[in-house]
Protein backbone atom coordinates (compact mmCIF):
# COMPACT_ATOMS: atom_id res chain seq x y z
CA UNK A 1 0.00 0.00 0.00
CA UNK A 2 0.80 3.64 -0.47
CA UNK A 3 2.18 5.63 2.45
CA UNK A 4 -0.54 8.29 2.84
CA UNK A 5 -1.00 9.37 6.39
CA UNK A 6 2.21 11.57 6.48
CA UNK A 7 2.20 12.25 10.12
CA UNK A 8 5.57 13.26 11.88
CA UNK A 9 6.15 13.94 15.75
CA UNK A 10 8.92 15.91 16.42
CA UNK A 11 10.12 15.27 19.94
CA UNK A 12 12.54 17.46 22.05
CA UNK A 13 12.77 19.34 25.07
CA UNK A 14 14.32 22.11 27.09
CA UNK A 15 17.36 22.47 29.05
CA UNK A 16 17.68 21.16 32.34
CA UNK A 17 15.66 18.22 32.42
CA UNK A 18 17.02 15.33 34.44
CA UNK A 19 17.86 11.37 33.61
CA UNK A 20 14.58 9.90 34.02
CA UNK A 21 12.87 12.39 31.67
CA UNK A 22 15.44 12.07 29.27
CA UNK A 23 14.85 8.39 29.18
CA UNK A 24 11.36 8.95 28.90
CA UNK A 25 11.90 11.23 25.89
CA UNK A 26 14.12 8.29 24.54
CA UNK A 27 11.94 5.61 24.92
CA UNK A 28 8.49 7.25 23.27
CA UNK A 29 11.14 7.64 20.47
CA UNK A 30 11.48 3.95 20.19
CA UNK A 31 8.04 3.36 20.14
CA UNK A 32 6.98 5.80 17.45
CA UNK A 33 8.66 5.53 14.31
CA UNK A 34 7.29 8.14 12.80
CA UNK A 35 8.48 10.30 15.25
CA UNK A 36 11.67 12.65 15.13
CA UNK A 37 14.61 14.63 17.45
CA UNK A 38 16.32 17.76 17.86
CA UNK A 39 18.61 19.68 19.96
CA UNK A 40 17.27 21.14 23.24
CA UNK A 41 15.84 24.10 23.32
CA UNK A 42 17.10 27.02 25.20
CA UNK A 43 15.13 28.26 28.31
CA UNK A 44 15.53 31.94 27.06
CA UNK A 45 13.46 31.51 24.22
CA UNK A 46 9.80 31.81 23.85
CA UNK A 47 7.21 28.90 23.07
CA UNK A 48 6.15 29.76 19.69
CA UNK A 49 9.84 28.89 18.36
CA UNK A 50 8.70 25.44 18.23
CA UNK A 51 6.98 26.13 15.65
CA UNK A 52 9.59 27.12 13.10
CA UNK A 53 11.89 24.34 14.12
CA UNK A 54 8.77 22.00 13.27
CA UNK A 55 8.17 23.82 10.23
CA UNK A 56 12.35 23.34 9.05
CA UNK A 57 11.72 19.39 10.34
CA UNK A 58 8.53 18.64 8.35
CA UNK A 59 6.94 17.66 11.25
CA UNK A 60 3.19 19.07 11.99
CA UNK A 61 2.84 17.45 15.61
CA UNK A 62 4.69 17.99 18.56
CA UNK A 63 5.74 16.40 21.99
CA UNK A 64 7.33 18.87 23.62
CA UNK A 65 9.01 18.15 27.60
CA UNK A 66 9.93 21.66 29.41
CA UNK A 67 11.72 21.10 32.66
CA UNK A 68 11.28 23.90 35.25
CA UNK A 69 13.45 24.32 38.84
CA UNK A 70 15.04 20.71 38.19
CA UNK A 71 12.30 19.18 39.56
CA UNK A 72 9.12 20.10 37.63
CA UNK A 73 8.11 18.33 34.25
CA UNK A 74 5.63 20.02 31.81
CA UNK A 75 4.94 18.00 28.67
CA UNK A 76 3.41 20.12 25.64
CA UNK A 77 1.13 18.30 22.91
CA UNK A 78 0.45 20.50 19.74
CA UNK A 79 -0.38 20.27 16.31
CA UNK A 80 1.72 22.69 14.62
CA UNK A 81 0.91 25.27 13.69
CA UNK A 82 -2.83 25.90 13.46
CA UNK A 83 -3.58 24.20 17.24
CA UNK A 84 -4.85 23.53 19.39
CA UNK A 85 -2.35 22.55 21.90
CA UNK A 86 -2.23 21.09 25.71
CA UNK A 87 0.24 21.37 28.44
CA UNK A 88 0.33 18.83 30.82
CA UNK A 89 2.04 17.77 34.45
CA UNK A 90 3.76 14.91 34.21
CA UNK A 91 4.10 12.59 37.35
CA UNK A 92 4.45 9.14 38.57
CA UNK A 93 7.19 8.49 35.33
CA UNK A 94 8.49 4.71 35.00
CA UNK A 95 11.21 3.85 32.14
CA UNK A 96 11.11 0.71 29.70
CA UNK A 97 14.72 0.13 31.55
CA UNK A 98 12.78 -0.47 35.19
CA UNK A 99 12.72 -4.21 36.16
CA UNK A 100 8.95 -4.34 36.61
CA UNK A 101 8.27 -3.86 32.82
CA UNK A 102 7.96 -7.34 31.50
CA UNK A 103 7.11 -7.37 28.11
CA UNK A 104 8.61 -6.65 24.92
CA UNK A 105 7.50 -5.78 21.76
CA UNK A 106 8.68 -5.84 18.10
CA UNK A 107 10.29 -2.06 17.38
CA UNK A 108 8.56 -0.16 15.21
CA UNK A 109 4.81 -2.38 14.85
CA UNK A 110 2.17 -0.32 15.09
CA UNK A 111 0.15 0.18 18.51
CA UNK A 112 -3.67 -0.21 19.04
CA UNK A 113 -5.00 2.70 21.55
CA UNK A 114 -7.45 2.19 23.54
CA UNK A 115 -9.54 5.46 25.57
CA UNK A 116 -11.64 5.68 28.58
CA UNK A 117 -15.31 5.58 28.19
CA UNK A 118 -14.91 9.52 30.04
CA UNK A 119 -13.08 10.54 26.82
CA UNK A 120 -16.37 10.49 24.71
CA UNK A 121 -18.57 12.37 27.30
CA UNK A 122 -17.10 15.38 27.70
CA UNK A 123 -15.75 17.84 24.87
CA UNK A 124 -12.19 18.79 26.20
CA UNK A 125 -11.46 15.10 26.77
CA UNK A 126 -12.96 14.79 23.43
CA UNK A 127 -10.41 17.10 21.88
CA UNK A 128 -7.55 15.74 23.84
CA UNK A 129 -8.79 11.93 22.25
CA UNK A 130 -8.37 13.32 18.69
CA UNK A 131 -5.03 15.29 19.61
CA UNK A 132 -3.95 11.15 21.30
CA UNK A 133 -5.00 9.68 18.35
CA UNK A 134 -3.09 11.80 15.55
CA UNK A 135 0.40 12.16 17.84
CA UNK A 136 0.17 8.69 19.18
CA UNK A 137 -0.74 6.26 16.34
CA UNK A 138 1.62 4.84 14.02
CA UNK A 139 0.67 6.17 10.21
CA UNK A 140 0.15 3.03 8.17
CA UNK A 141 2.63 2.02 5.82
CA UNK A 142 5.06 3.89 7.23
CA UNK A 143 8.74 3.29 5.67
CA UNK A 144 10.41 2.93 9.53
CA UNK A 145 7.17 1.06 10.56
CA UNK A 146 6.22 -3.25 10.61
CA UNK A 147 3.36 -4.33 9.85
CA UNK A 148 2.08 -5.97 12.87
CA UNK A 149 0.32 -5.05 16.00
CA UNK A 150 1.70 -6.46 19.25
CA UNK A 151 1.03 -3.56 21.94
CA UNK A 152 -1.49 -1.14 23.00
CA UNK A 153 -1.50 2.45 24.23
CA UNK A 154 -4.46 2.93 26.74
CA UNK A 155 -5.18 6.18 28.55
CA UNK A 156 -7.80 6.13 31.59
CA UNK A 157 -8.94 8.83 33.24
CA UNK A 158 -9.12 8.21 37.16
CA UNK A 159 -8.19 11.38 39.90
CA UNK A 160 -8.86 14.08 37.23
CA UNK A 161 -6.21 12.77 35.24
CA UNK A 162 -5.11 10.61 32.62
CA UNK A 163 -3.03 7.52 33.07
CA UNK A 164 -0.58 6.42 30.29
CA UNK A 165 0.21 2.47 30.23
CA UNK A 166 1.75 0.25 27.30
CA UNK A 167 1.17 -3.50 27.20
CA UNK A 168 2.16 -6.39 24.74
CA UNK A 169 -0.36 -8.62 23.44
CA UNK A 170 0.93 -12.47 24.05
CA UNK A 171 -0.03 -14.30 21.21
CA UNK A 172 -0.49 -17.75 23.17
CA UNK A 173 -3.24 -16.66 25.49
CA UNK A 174 -4.20 -13.25 24.54
CA UNK A 175 -2.86 -11.55 27.72
CA UNK A 176 -1.47 -8.31 28.33
CA UNK A 177 2.09 -7.63 29.97
CA UNK A 178 3.13 -3.93 30.76
CA UNK A 179 6.52 -3.21 28.83
CA UNK A 180 6.33 0.70 29.63
CA UNK A 181 7.04 3.61 29.70
CA UNK A 182 4.15 4.57 32.05
CA UNK A 183 3.27 8.29 33.19
CA UNK A 184 0.59 10.22 34.48
CA UNK A 185 -0.58 13.83 32.44
CA UNK A 186 -2.13 16.00 34.61
CA UNK A 187 -4.13 18.41 32.69
CA UNK A 188 -3.58 21.73 33.12
CA UNK A 189 -4.74 24.03 30.30
CA UNK A 190 -6.10 23.66 26.48
CA UNK A 191 -5.29 26.29 23.94
CA UNK A 192 -6.85 27.19 20.61
CA UNK A 193 -3.15 28.15 18.87
CA UNK A 194 0.17 26.22 18.76
CA UNK A 195 2.31 26.75 22.27
CA UNK A 196 -0.33 29.92 23.04
CA UNK A 197 -3.36 31.74 22.29
CA UNK A 198 -6.80 31.66 23.73
CA UNK A 199 -7.58 29.10 26.62
CA UNK A 200 -10.09 26.40 25.43
CA UNK A 201 -10.31 25.06 28.55
CA UNK A 202 -8.56 25.32 32.40
CA UNK A 203 -8.19 22.52 34.86
CA UNK A 204 -10.52 24.06 37.82
CA UNK A 205 -8.74 20.60 40.04
CA UNK A 206 -5.44 21.13 39.22
CA UNK A 207 -2.69 22.58 41.61
CA UNK A 208 0.89 23.44 40.82
CA UNK A 209 3.56 21.71 42.35
CA UNK A 210 4.94 24.97 44.39
CA UNK A 211 1.30 25.61 45.80
CA UNK A 212 1.65 21.86 46.93
CA UNK A 213 5.64 22.22 47.99
CA UNK A 214 3.75 25.67 50.07
CA UNK A 215 0.98 23.79 51.24
CA UNK A 216 3.43 21.25 52.87
CA UNK A 217 5.71 23.52 54.43
CA UNK A 218 2.62 25.44 56.05
CA UNK A 219 1.26 22.00 57.68
CA UNK A 220 4.52 21.30 59.33
CA UNK A 221 4.80 24.61 60.43
CA UNK A 222 1.80 24.54 62.05
CA UNK A 223 2.38 21.41 64.02
CA UNK A 224 5.26 22.70 64.97
CA UNK A 225 3.52 25.57 66.61
CA UNK A 226 0.56 23.62 68.03
CA UNK A 227 3.72 22.10 69.80
CA UNK A 228 5.05 25.19 71.19
CA UNK A 229 1.83 26.20 72.19
CA UNK A 230 1.80 23.31 74.17
CA UNK A 231 4.82 23.46 75.84
CA UNK A 232 3.92 27.32 76.92
CA UNK A 233 -0.02 26.15 78.80
CA UNK A 234 2.46 23.53 80.26
CA UNK A 235 4.66 26.24 81.91
CA UNK A 236 1.87 28.52 82.77
CA UNK A 237 0.11 25.90 84.78
CA UNK A 238 3.54 24.78 86.58
CA UNK A 239 4.00 28.49 87.51
CA UNK A 240 0.18 29.09 88.60
CA UNK A 241 -1.01 28.21 92.09
CA UNK A 242 -1.91 24.74 92.69
CA UNK A 243 -5.49 24.30 93.90
CA UNK A 244 -6.74 23.76 96.95
CA UNK A 245 -7.93 20.36 98.31
CA UNK A 246 -10.77 20.17 99.81
CA UNK A 247 -10.28 18.37 103.71
CA UNK A 248 -11.74 15.41 104.10
CA UNK A 249 -13.09 14.20 107.37
CA UNK A 250 -12.51 10.64 107.02
CA UNK A 251 -8.21 10.85 106.74
CA UNK A 252 -7.98 11.52 110.19
CA UNK A 253 -10.12 9.17 111.11
CA UNK A 254 -7.51 6.09 112.32
CA UNK A 255 -4.83 8.79 113.72
CA UNK A 256 -4.25 8.45 117.50
CA UNK A 257 -3.11 11.15 118.89
CA UNK A 258 0.37 11.09 121.10
CA UNK A 259 0.32 11.02 124.90
CA UNK A 260 1.49 14.96 125.52
CA UNK A 261 4.29 15.41 128.60
CA UNK A 262 4.04 17.85 131.08
CA UNK A 263 6.40 20.83 130.58
CA UNK A 264 8.24 21.11 133.82
CA UNK A 265 9.85 24.69 134.81
CA UNK A 266 13.10 25.01 136.90
CA UNK A 267 12.51 27.95 139.23
CA UNK A 268 15.72 27.42 141.40
CA UNK A 269 19.16 27.17 139.89
CA UNK A 270 20.64 23.93 139.70
CA UNK A 271 23.38 23.03 142.22
CA UNK A 272 27.25 23.19 140.58
CA UNK A 273 29.12 20.27 140.56
CA UNK A 274 32.50 19.59 143.07
CA UNK A 275 35.73 20.34 141.38
CA UNK A 276 37.82 17.21 142.02
CA UNK A 277 41.89 17.45 142.27
CA UNK A 278 43.72 15.39 141.27
CA UNK A 279 46.26 14.20 144.01
CA UNK A 280 49.01 13.33 141.68
CA UNK A 281 49.46 16.12 140.05
CA UNK A 282 51.59 18.06 142.78
CA UNK A 283 54.23 15.34 142.45
CA UNK A 284 54.80 15.37 138.73
CA UNK A 285 55.89 19.02 138.77
CA UNK A 286 58.39 18.19 141.07
CA UNK A 287 59.39 15.12 139.39
CA UNK A 288 60.06 17.74 135.95
CA UNK A 289 61.48 20.08 138.58
CA UNK A 290 64.04 17.96 139.44
CA UNK A 291 64.92 16.73 135.85
CA UNK A 292 65.35 20.35 135.20
CA UNK A 293 67.76 20.71 137.50
CA UNK A 294 69.79 17.32 136.86
CA UNK A 295 70.04 18.93 133.35
CA UNK A 296 71.67 21.89 134.32
CA UNK A 297 74.17 20.49 136.76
Amino acid sequence: GKWKNKERVLIFSSRGINFRTRHLMQDLRTLMPHSKADTKMDRKDQLFVINEVCEMKNCNKCIFFEAKKKQDLYMWLSNTPQGPSAKFLVQNVHTLAELKMTGNCLRGSRPLLSFDPTFDKEPHYALLKELFIQIFSTPQYHPKSQPFVDHVFTFTVTDERIWFRNYQIIEEDASLVEIGPRFVLNLIKIFQGSFGGPTLYENPHYRSPNMHRRLLRLSVAAKFREKQQVKEVQKIKKKGSKMLMEEDPTEVVFETPVEEKPVEIQLVKPESKPIVKDKKKPRKIQRKKQKKLFRTE
